[in-house]
């Protein structure tokens, strides 16, 4: 059998278009082979929220798998399949699967629910779904199909670190039933490292089974939630046949017969990988918003700089707009380094002097200050000068505004609200500062794009005279590895400490990170690029008590 795997960009709630993007994909290689697969909830996008819990669209849904059926009229002996939430005909329950549906020559041949619905990170698909009661194959074309949807792959404990292994097995299942290919359709969304673990998890249930296996993935970016595609095809012993670009948008036609070359695939470098990420997920967060240019606050930083070289990358250089804001507090070379990235990316570059702003707040609040020393309050009033200013190019202009925040920062609340937190999306809110100086290096591999003076001197809000970032924090390697075992790991302090860092270090992160929970939720849309991101993925409440 030829199957035509189609690693396709769905907008979030675009059924029309979505559907008619499938049906172009048929029309368009519809010579090419004998089942079209696309990817799960294809029609609706993924992750569809709340969008679920209205009427009036999940019969939009099915409307276009009722135009889909009838499409497939013109296609004679071919099968489409592709994912979409299908009604359960139960009085109980949500009353939705999220399914794969197989149509071929005006039939529904099989609609296959997911058993498997996960709950943790960013999955909540039992808030919505109904899980299949069994899985069962399906004959098409000569072969026994067994078809899955996404979790329902995810069931190899060693794939699981620190986790307990699902109770059934939906892929062995198949298997045991006669699969003589595996078919998974899947929404599964990018963080570092899990390439690796796709291919591992893949190769391995083909090899166990002695089934070929094909993987579609959604590629693309929806709100906080990036998806890298690399589908694949391995062959009956876990060979890869068919590897797919990664942040791109592929078609391709495998052939189930095919004998892959063992040992030959190879994982993407990582810091590659997030930086591809960071440049799709603002692409698709700006044209799937209405916006096609962006604003940035240039601090002459590492962090401005990282986020707005992804930002011209992404949308280019034409399309953004940097502002250098300096204060009384802002030092030549930071002035320099900004323009000279400006000047590198070739963007426009603009200059706003925020210093007769600062003294009139400072003059107006005098008599109310009176008799207390100048601290944060004072400084952070620079920040929100900064933040009005960009977000009122943003209005006049229609520029998306980028803030540009790291994780660290946001971890331990080293930001300001309504102030360098501004904007419509944090473009590296989910980037660690040491993995921001790989992103520059990585950025400046083949030449200088960030200054290299951003990579040498020493972090600074330049809200006070000399002030440095490691005038309040920890040095960042420590607090970043302390916070991926805090954050990440889900550790406690004592644990953390057994690690080999000092326990007074460990228990102010963690304290600073509980604390500044209010701050997060009121945060931008962060991309989430790591295996455990601030946003909808962490649910921490803000009015607690509680000791790690």
């Amino acid at each position: 059998m030829k199957i035509v795997a189609a690693q396709l960009d769905p907008i979030v709630g675009d059924v029309a278009g979505n559907t008619k993007r499938l049906l172009d994909t048929v029309f368009q290689h519809l010579d090419e082979g004998d089942l079209f697969c696309f990817p799960e909830l294809f029609l609706c996008g993924y992750p569809p929220k709340d969008l679920l819990e209205r009427r009036w669209f999940v019969e939009q849904v099915e409307q276009a798998v009722r135009d889909i059926v009838e499409y497939s009229r013109k296609c004679a002996g071919k099968g489409i399949l592709f994912g979409a939430p299908v009604s359960t005909a139960r009085s109980a329950g949500k009353g939705l699967y999220n399914a794969a549906v197989l149509v071929s020559e005006g039939r529904i041949l099989s609609i296959v629910p997911k058993a498997l619905l996960p709950t943790y990170d960013v999955f909540d698909e039992l808030r919505y779904f109904d899980s299949a009661e069994d899985v069962q194959v399906v004959e098409f074309g000569g072969e026994c199909l067994g078809i899955s949807v996404c979790e329902d792959a995810w069931t190899d404990p060693t794939a699981w670190p620190g986790r307990l292994p699902y109770a059934q097995d939906p892929i062995a299942a198949l298997a045991v039933q006669g699969a003589t290919v595996m078919i998974n359709i899947s929404a599964s969304p990018f963080n570092v490292g899990k390439e690796n673990i796709r291919y591992n998890l893949i190769s391995r249930h083909a090899a166990r089974h002695g089934v070929p296996f094909i993987y579609v993935n959604q590629v693309g970016g929806n709100d906080e939630l990036i998806f890298d595609g690399r589908s694949l095809a391995v062959d009956s012993k876990g060979a890869p046949v068919a590897v797919f670009p990664s942040f791109t948008e592929s078609v391709q036609v495998i052939d189930t017969e095919a004998v892959g070359e063992k040992g030959s695939y190879r994982a993407e470098e990582e810091i590659a990988t997030v930086c591809k990420a960071l440049e799709l997920g603002l692409r698709d967060y700006a044209s799937k918003t209405g916006f096609t240019q962006a604003v940035i606050g240039l601090s002459g930083g590492i962090d401005s700089s990282v986020t707005c070289a992804v930002a011209a990358r992404a949308l280019g250089p034409e399309n953004i707009l940097g502002i250098s804001l300096p204060s009384r507090y802002s030092s030549q070379g930071s002035l320099d380094d900004a323009r000279g990235l400006a000047e590198n990316l070739g963007i426009d570059y603009r200059v706003v002097n925020i210093d007769d702003i600062y003294a009139a707040y400072l003059t107006e609040l005098a008599p109310h200050f009176a008799g207390t020393q100048p601290d944060t309050a004072e400084e952070n009033i620079q920040a929100r000068i900064r933040g009005n200013i960009w977000m009122a190019f943003s209005n006049k202009f229609g520029y998306l505004p980028l803030s540009a925040g790291n994780k660290s920062e946001l971890a331990v609340g080293y930001c300001t609200l309504y102030g360098d937190m501004s904007g419509g999306l944090g473009v590296i809110a989910d980037v660690p500062k040491m993995m921001v100086y790989e992103l520059a290096r990585y950025i400046n591999r083949e030449g200088e794009i960030i200054p290299e003076n951003c990579l040498k001197k020493a972090p600074s809000a330049e809200l006070r005279p000399d002030q440095t970032d490691q005038d309040t924090l920890p040095p960042y390697p420590i607090l970043d590895a302390i916070l991926e075992l805090y954050v990440e790991d889900a550790l406690c302090i004592e644990e953390i400490a057994e690690r080999g860092y000092d326990m007074e270090t460990v228990k102010w992160v963690a304290r600073r990170v509980d604390r500044n929970e209010f701050k997060r939720q009121q945060a931008a849309p962060g991309l989430r690029v790591t295996s455990k991101a601030f946003g909808f993925g962490r649910r921490m409440p803000i009015a607690a008590r509680f000791r790690a």
